[in-house]
């Protein structure tokens, strides 16, 4: 956990420039709620499910960042301001993400099983976008803000507008 705690310190310091010293990351959202994450996905692997979404209730109230304990999340997920975002049960987010406040990965409500998106590796998520359903968005992707997606994103595309189109 000393290592986890180390590398969200230097990611942080690295992605966001109005962050000034070590202390002030402590304060972060990003960084509070994937330490209350990593503990609610460790209980809900062990089959703890109250306590994991009793973890994930209270990093929510604090930081306006709902993650449900299921999720799978990567390497370097960085939710820069973060009021807003919401990643559901079967979520599964790659390496190196960037998303902003107010995105959404999220259900239809049509779906039994895996029915939430699939996050590529090196992906950035504009403020306010939503991706919705089991769809797989593939490395290297940038989603505009507020976007909304419900197909499958091709890896190395841009993707902007209502309801989401690649322009790139």
């Amino acid at each position: 956990m000393f290592k986890y705690i180390k590398n969200q310190i230097k990611l942080i310091r690295r992605k966001d420039p109005a962050i000034n010293s070590v202390w002030e990351v402590f304060m972060y959202p990003s960084f509070k709620i994937m330490i209350y994450y990593k503990i609610a996905h460790y209980l809900y692997l062990k089959k703890h499910y109250i306590m994991a979404r009793y973890i994930s209730e209270k990093g929510k109230r604090i930081t306006g960042i709902e993650i449900h304990p299921g999720a799978i999340i990567g390497s370097n997920l960085f939710i820069d301001h973060g009021v807003g975002v919401v990643i559901g049960e079967t979520a599964i987010i790659g390496d190196n993400v960037t998303m902003f406040h107010g995105v959404t990965l999220g259900g239809t409500g049509k779906d039994k099983g895996k029915r939430h998106p699939t996050i590529g590796n090196n992906v950035f998520i504009g403020s306010g976008a939503k991706i919705l359903g089991n769809i797989t968005i593939g490395d290297n992707v940038k989603i505009g803000a507020n976007a909304v997606v419900l197909k499958d994103i091709d890896a190395n595309s841009t993707v902007v507008g209502i309801p989401g189109i690649k322009v790139k």
